[in-house]
């Protein structure tokens, strides 16, 4: 089994239910956005041309890209979108108030639906699994087998 496919089946099993999925599809997908908006204004030097915000993509790409490379560039399609929406609105409190209803949604997920705790708990690598979870739903690119823990 390779990697990716390791990481999406223990994903999937702390997210089951129709619910769960319905919130992280929210939660997630506002926590992406809430964390580039904020980032977007933070410059690496004085005059940079960088934001903190496009060098975080960058990595997570690259991280995604060694999973796997076509859901890697829906990711980055992904990123691409939610740039272009926080650039619109513009406003690195926007991107906080995101930020924490994304944490919200995540717990009313995993609280009323899952009742189970997240995946990140067990695994930190989850916190990025999750956005490339919600994409391959999406797309079905990858055929996920459920793992029993």
């Amino acid at each position: 089994m390779r990697r990716v496919d390791a990481l999406l089946s223990d994903y999937a099993f702390f997210h089951r239910t129709r619910g769960n999925l319905v919130c992280h599809a929210f939660g997630i997908t506002l926590i992406v956005f809430g964390i580039i908006e904020t980032l977007l204004p933070l410059r690496l030097s004085a005059g940079g041309s960088l934001s903190a915000a496009e060098i975080l993509t960058a990595a997570a790409f690259l991280f995604y890209l060694f999973l796997d490379i076509p859901l890697a560039l829906l990711m980055l399609v992904e990123f691409a979108l939610l740039d272009v929406a926080a650039r619109a609105i513009g406003d690195w409190r926007f991107g906080l108030g995101a930020f924490a209803l994304g944490w919200v949604f995540q717990g009313v997920g995993h609280g009323a639906f899952e009742k189970n705790r997240p995946a990140f708990l067990k695994n930190l690598a989850h916190l990025m699994v999750g956005p490339l979870f919600l994409v391959n739903e999406l797309f079905r690119l990858r055929r996920i087998e459920s793992l029993s823990h």
